[in-house]
Formats: structure tokens, sequence, C-alpha cells
């Protein structure tokens, strides 16, 4: 601003000048939503539509997967026996032991359990020695590594191949019921289902001699999957590696540096693998320590599986028909299984009807395709339903590996669908701008992702109302019966009871409870029986230290885990380390049944069954305690759904209202308390008070 002294000296004038400390314009370029392998061909001037960025998707997905976390059952008593009763006996020195953790056979990595050791730690620091708040905390910390995953993989389609098939990918896995289950598992083929979906977003890259980045920590994602985790999981990486090595992608090949190119792609590949290979020595060393002997896991699991002896393998432990798992995935994945299995034909047919929707060609006509690069990012699904349907036995968790590629190949086919509309609308009304003015598009892409959004959380209730019986009736034993133990006996004193709601309670407001010491029932030698339910027991977490947990003999004729030989409970991992190391004598891999590991049920304390007394059943070994109400009484039960006698569409899936609900019949999952022995033992810990 200036100022100056007209002739008239009663007229001033101010005059202003823009200012020269202005900032500098950004010369950055905005970024190009046109720039992957999946081109709109409709409106791409105009806004896009909303794609949250990487931190918004992260905070809505983990608050989807921490209530996965915190709600989602435990479908596979592999994942209880095999992993969480192992991190238990860590935790606490004591659990359940099977064949595969016996340093005999060797076949499950001590190093992937110590991954989940350390929000076990952390919850025993700052909430104390609860389990059940621990047995959350991991599985909490797998919602998250889980998320973190997936956002990045998403945020990668996005990028890499379509803004709007990103979208659509964000949605089904949001959603989803499948991953609803596999991403808070505490399993090796959930962990290798994390290690493929980070690769993948590494991978989508087109491939390039000038860049290693997309190499190195591709491989090494889908070398941590298979080498921490399940080494089968490395077949879904074929694709990737055959890309590396044999497709041009963004290069430009000549006759003269043909050669060269080559030799470069496999130097570059070897180096990865070799750089990969070398996480085998940190596993190899902790797994030895455990075992006590020089130990492999991951051949261990290829040699039993791959090249088992006539009498052993997987298959002693059932086989299924081949439609398995397409019968699993249209239970996970609904409406999206034909969408997925369709990819390839579809980018086939867009190639014949809707050429310009993978982009502009390449400069070089010796460089890759498009269709070709986008084609190998789609065959990892084809190639591992081939492999895992090949094998007799099958497992709704083999299947995990690939989940995010299953909503991934959905999510390309229903935008390649959404181009045909397109296409066939142009052709009739020979108007692109209708085109661009229609809703008919987002309509059909709508109504295909809220579909299956629907449908999957349909059947995540239906998991919750049907199935969920069996944690929340175990945990009634920490939550309602200890407590009355004590309280009967003069150890602790509880509020008066109170009815709430219809139901009685203690207080009216549980979080005002006082704290219960549950160690005070340590020296009581409580125990709790399992019989015929012995694969829907959720293990040692959710069961207060001081109850020890036994078999019952059942009609079951096969091998059912042991205990680990017990340490010291304040002990270290070193202390732990003394009992791994220990061959039990009971175990074996025959799957033959060990009658040594039951005890008489005339010495349980506490039994969990499960009845259905609209259509009882029982054999000698299994009869209907719960009606024996002279030997039991019920603490707690639960409704549990008879599927057997429900029809398949409303067992399958959940809807409120009572004309959908009383098409299913249910069963009692049941905490029952030995009247006898329980009442001996109230006596006798009883409080004597002057």
């Amino acid at each position: 601003m200036s100022t100056g002294v007209q002739p008239n000296a009663n007229i001033q004038t101010i005059s202003f000048r823009r200012p020269t400390n202005k900032p500098a314009e950004s010369t950055a370029k905005p970024k190009n939503r046109h720039g992957g392998l999946l081109q709109d061909q409709l409106r791409r001037a105009q806004r896009a539509p909303w794609c949250p960025s990487w931190s918004a998707a992260l905070r809505i997905l983990l608050l989807i997967r921490v209530a996965g976390a915190m709600y989602s059952g435990i479908q596979d008593c592999d994942e209880v026996f095999n992993f969480w009763e192992p991190l238990h006996y860590l935790y606490k020195g004591y659990g359940f032991q099977t064949w595969e953790t016996s340093p005999e056979y060797s076949i499950r990595s001590w190093a992937y359990i110590l991954l989940h050791y350390l929000p076990v730690q952390i919850t025993a620091t700052f909430l104390g020695p609860e389990k059940r708040p621990a047995f959350f905390a991991v599985r909490i910390f797998l919602g998250l590594i889980s998320s973190l995953c997936e956002v990045t993989f998403y945020r990668a389609v996005v990028d890499r191949v379509n803004y709007r098939v990103g979208r659509y990918v964000f949605f089904l896995l949001l959603f989803n019921a499948g991953m609803w289950t596999a991403s808070t598992a505490f399993l090796p083929s959930s962990f290798a289902m994390y290690a493929n979906t980070l690769a993948f977003a590494y991978a989508l890259e087109p491939p390039s001699s000038s860049g290693t980045s997309r190499t190195l920590f591709a491989t090494l994602a889908f070398a941590t999957g298979a080498i921490l985790g399940w080494p089968f999981a490395i077949a879904v990486a074929i694709p990737f590696v055959i890309e590396e090595l044999l497709v041009p992608g963004t290069d430009k090949i000549t006759p003269e540096n043909q050669s060269s190119w080559f030799i470069g792609r496999w130097k570059r590949m070897i180096t990865s693998a070799g750089v990969a290979a070398l996480l085998v020595i940190p596993v190899v060393a902790l797994d030895t320590l455990f075992y006590g002997k020089l130990t492999v896991v991951p051949w261990n699991i290829v040699k039993y599986n791959v090249f088992p002896d006539s009498q052993r393998g997987p298959e002693l432990y059932g086989t299924e028909p081949a439609h398995f798992y397409l019968a699993n995935m249209l239970l996970n994945f609904n409406v999206l299984v034909p969408f997925a299995l369709f990819a390839l034909p579809a980018l086939a047919i867009t190639h014949k009807v809707d050429n310009k929707r993978l982009g502009e060609r390449y400069q070089y006509a010796d460089k890759s395709s498009p269709y070709t690069l986008l084609a190998l990012r789609l065959a990892p699904v084809y190639l591992w339903l081939a492999v895992m349907t090949l094998q007799k036995h099958k497992e709704e968790r083999f299947l995990y590996p690939i989940y995010p590629l299953i909503c991934f190949n959905a999510a390309v086919t229903i935008y390649l669908a959404r181009g045909w509309l397109e296409t066939a609308f142009i052709a009739v009304t020979s108007s692109p701008y209708k085109a661009s003015r229609s809703t008919l598009f987002s309509q059909f892409t709508l109504s295909v992702v809220a579909a299956s959004c629907i449908l999957s959380v349909s059947r995540i209730m239906a998991h919750w109302k049907y199935y969920h019986a069996p944690m929340s009736v175990t945990h009634a034993l920490e939550a309602a019966e200890v407590p009355r133990l004590l309280n009967v006996t003069g150890h602790v004193v509880l509020p008066p009871r109170v009815a709430t709601e219809g139901r009685s309670k203690r207080h009216s407001d549980e979080d005002e409870l006082p704290r219960i010491d549950l160690s005070l029932i340590a020296d009581w030698g409580l125990r709790l029986c399992v019989g015929k339910e012995w694969y829907r027991f959720p293990g040692h977490f959710l069961v207060p230290d001081g109850v020890r947990v036994d078999w019952i003999k059942s009609e079951f004729d096969g091998m059912l885990p042991g205990h680990f030989a017990e340490t010291p409970r304040d002990g270290g991992l070193l202390e732990r380390v003394k009992g791994t190391r220990v061959i039990p004598k009971d175990l074996n891999d025959l799957n033959k049944e060990a009658p040594q590991l039951y005890v008489d049920v005339a010495q349980c304390d506490y039994l969990l069954d499960l009845d259905f007394p609209q259509h009882p059943t029982q054999a000698a070994h299994e009869p209907r305690y719960v009606a024996d109400t002279a030997t039991w009484e019920r603490v707690e039960c639960q409704p549990f759904l008879d599927a057997a006698h429900s029809p398949l569409l409303t067992r399958t899936l959940w809807m409120p209202g009572e004309i959908w609900q009383r098409r299913n019949e249910y069963g009692e999952f049941c905490l029952l308390k030995h009247k006898a022995n329980v009442g001996k033992k109230e006596r006798e810990h009883t409080v004597r008070r002057a």
C-alpha cells in the first residue's frame, strides 16, 4: 500500500498492490483416477464416486473387525486345540495338547503361536491375570492386522485397477460373512490370508525392470504367509512369479535387450526369494528351541499332507465331495460366487464387446496387454480352488487364503458387467449423453453389492443366534457359578439379587459389582467334563483358573487331545519349554482312541452337554444328562439350533420375526452341575466363622 500527495492539498489517494510474498502455486498435477487397468467410458470428467481414504477406510474396517473379534464364534475345533490351547499353555502352564504339537510329530509352529503372546502379556500387565480379556485382546489384535492388510489392498485396487472396483472391494470386504470369521480366526490359514492380501497390494502394480520394490515386498509377504503360516499358501503366488519372470509389463522388449531383460528379471526374482527365505532361520530356531530338536515345521506339514504312508495322512480326519467348497462359498459369499467364478470369462467377453474398457493400449506393441495383466491377477482364485478341490480332505478354513481375492474377482466382474450394460444402452439409444445421465448402471452395481451385504449380515446373525451358545454357556462358569460358590461358602459377599428386565441378577448395575478373586477356588479341585460336544469346547481361556477340564467317554472313537506337561504357572517361556519338549505317551497320529484320557463321569463336578428335547437321542455312552435331574442341575442353558430338523433356508440365514424363527427347531446347550459332588465341595470349603 502506498500514499501519494496530489496537487490539491485537500485530496489524498491510496493505491493497493498485490503482495510480493505470495506463496508459489503448486505445480503438482492432480492424481489421475483413470490410470488403472480398467477405464470408465462414461462420466470421465465428472466428480468421482466416494472412495474412503486409507485412514478413513481403516477406521471403518476396524469397527467391523473389532465387533467380529468380540461376537464371532469359533467354528473350527482345530483353532481351539492346535492354537488357542498352546497359547494358553504359554500363558498359564497348562492346557490341552494335540498330537500335532508333540515333538514326535511337530507339525505346528511355536513361532507362529508366539506371535500372539504379546497381546496376552500386555493384557495381563494392565488388566490383571483374568484370561477372558486376554482372549479378546488376541482377537482384536488379529482384527487390527487384518484391517491394515485389507485397507492397503483396497487402496491398491483403487490406484492400480479402478476406483469403482476398489469401492466394490471395500464394501464386499466390510460386510462379508466369510471375512467376519476369517479375519479374527487364530489359524495359519488366516495368517496366510493377511500375507496374501498384503502381497497382492504390491503385486497389482504392473511389473517393470525400473524398480525392485514390487518384487521384493510382494515376495516377502507371500513367503511370510507360507513360512510362518501355512506352506501351501505359496501356491497363490504362482501367477505373480510367472508374471515377474515372463511378462514385460511396462518394459519395452526389443531383440537387442531381450536376453539382458530376461536375465535381469530372473536375478531380481531369485534375489528377492533369497531375502525372503531368510525368514526360515528365526522360525526354525524358535521351533527347534520349543521342540528340543532340529525342526522345520513347514517341511513337516508338507511331508505329512503330501507324502503320507498308507496308515497316515489328512484323510483320517474326514473326506468331503468335490462340491464342498462351492457350497461353502455360497454360504459365505452368496450372490458373489457366480461373479467371482465368472471373472476370466467376463474378461474375454469384454475383449470382444467393450474393448476400450481396459484402457488405452500401451505405446509399444511389444509391451504386455492389459488383458494379460488383469487375467494374471484374477487367476489365483481359480488355481487355489482347483488345488483344494482335488484334495479329499476339505475344510472351510482352507479357503481363507483367497477370501479377499474372491471379493476382488467378484468386484471386477461386477464392473465389467456394468460396462456391458453401458455398451448395450448406447447401442440401443445411440446416445452416449443419455447413457451418462442414466442411473441404470449404478442401480445394477448397487443392487448386487447391497444384496451381498444384506445376505452376509443375515448369515453373521445366524451364526450368533444359532451357534454362539457354547462360548456363552462356558463363560457362565466364570461369570455366575464360581461367584455363587464363593458367595455361599462365605469367601466373598455379593449384593443380593434384584430383578432387572425380567431376569434375576445380583445387582442392577453389573459394572458396580466387586471384582472377585477367582483364584480362591484354586485348591477346590473342581472338574469340568466334556463328552460328545468335545469339538465345541471353546478352550481354557474361557474357563477360570482352578477348574480342570477332562474328557468323558462318548460315541466318538477317535483321538482326543491330552494335557501338556504342567509347568509352574508363574514361570516364563523358558519354563514352558521344559513342557513343550516332553513327548506325550498317549497321543498318536493314527487317529486311534486313547481311553486313558477319559475320566469317569462320576468324578465330574460340571458338564457341558447338548440336548435336543424335541428329538431326543441317546446311546450307551451318551445318555441325556439334562434329563437326569436327580444327578444334574442346570447352571446355564441357551438355545442351540437343531440343524437336522430345521429348513435349509431358515437355518442358513437369520431374519427377524416370529414367522421366520418358528420354522426352526432348537435344542439346549447346557452347563450342568453335579449336585452331590458340588454340594460336598461347598460343605468342605465353607468358611467357619466364630
